[in-house]
């Protein structure tokens, strides 16, 4: 089977990893373009096209899907599928139309809960027990598609997107396989998405991350681990900004929101509207992640703090 994969970063990688070992003839990895990173923004690959380029699969990065020329290049590659993960670009009618097993898009949510560009940090948000990955038919939705398969992945408390993103993209490889083996060969019938049951999340902005202290310890204890890693769950301190990077709720006992407490050595205790955050990993301004513990021995003076909101 010719395939077309369209993906960007690194939740597509094993998906893309697992095509090429099981002998599809992947013709073309189509991801976004090379983004500036790091201090001097000079431009780099996304991970996808370095995974496709290590894997020695010929890489296309189109601005656009809809001009004629890169439409006709498409075509040229006479696609039995395309195989869409994280991609982050909506596909026009045309292309949608082009290969005859129709584009299976790989999405981290179990449909019609949480279609959108976040379900991961929308899962971890509302406090889900579980997510998982639907294999569906794309159409000129957003995630609007007949489902072909769907697996569910158990969440963690100790879980962020971060890591329950790697859980995910291992499963969506393996259901990948599983759902092209048996739709190519017509023993799946799509099942069409129950709308009365569908949610949307929107797209995580950079000021999410400011932590609001009147909001209650479990809340915030849910948005340090949805924003991990990015954008981070942050509040500042002494004109720097201070991230949380771990944390978990304590007592539900009320205590002025934002005042630092004295909490037992290995952790940072910080009143909620609706209880305590025990702090576990810190990252102030300009210097490394570290343990509560050892940043408590160089700032002691941060107990009895407020911290703002």
């Amino acid at each position: 089977m010719r395939i077309v994969f369209m993906g960007t970063p690194g939740f597509a990688i094993p998906s893309l990893a697992h095509l090429v070992l099981n002998h599809y003839q992947v013709t073309a990895v189509y991801t976004q373009p090379d983004r500036p990173a790091g201090r001097g923004q000079s431009l780099a690959p996304v991970p996808v096209k370095q995974a496709a380029l290590a894997m020695q699969l010929p890489v296309r990065q189109p601005a656009s899907l809809k001009d004629t020329e890169a439409l006709e290049q498409l075509a040229e590659l006479k696609p039995d599928a395309i195989v869409v993960a994280a991609y982050g670009k909506m596909l026009p009618r045309p292309v949608l139309d082009l290969p005859r097993y129709g584009c299976l898009n790989l999405h981290p949510s179990l449909l019609p809960r949480y279609r959108g560009a976040s379900p991961v940090v929308a899962a971890l948000l509302a406090g889900d027990e579980f997510t998982g990955v639907s294999v569906m038919l794309l159409d000129e939705g957003v995630d609007t598609g007949p489902v072909i398969s769907q697996a569910a992945v158990s969440i963690s408390p100790r879980d962020n997107t971060g890591s329950l993103m790697g859980k995910l993209a291992q499963v969506a490889a393996r259901s990948l396989i599983e759902a092209l083996v048996h739709w190519s060969r017509g023993a799946i019938a799509p099942q069409p998405q129950n709308e009365s049951e569908a949610s949307y999340c929107a797209t995580v902005a950079k000021s999410d991350g400011e932590i609001d202290w009147g909001m209650s310890a479990a809340d915030i204890w849910r948005r340090v681990r949805a924003f991990n890693p990015w954008p981070g769950s942050y509040t500042r301190w002494q004109g720097k900004q201070l991230k949380i990077m771990e944390a978990v709720p304590l007592s539900a006992v009320r205590k002025s929101p934002g005042q630092v407490l004295s909490e037992e050595s290995s952790m940072i205790g910080v009143g909620t509207g609706d209880g305590v955050l025990g702090v576990l990993r810190v990252q102030i301004e300009g210097r490394r992640a570290m343990s509560a513990a050892e940043f408590l021995r160089g700032h002691r003076d941060i107990v009895g703090a407020v911290l703002p909101s």
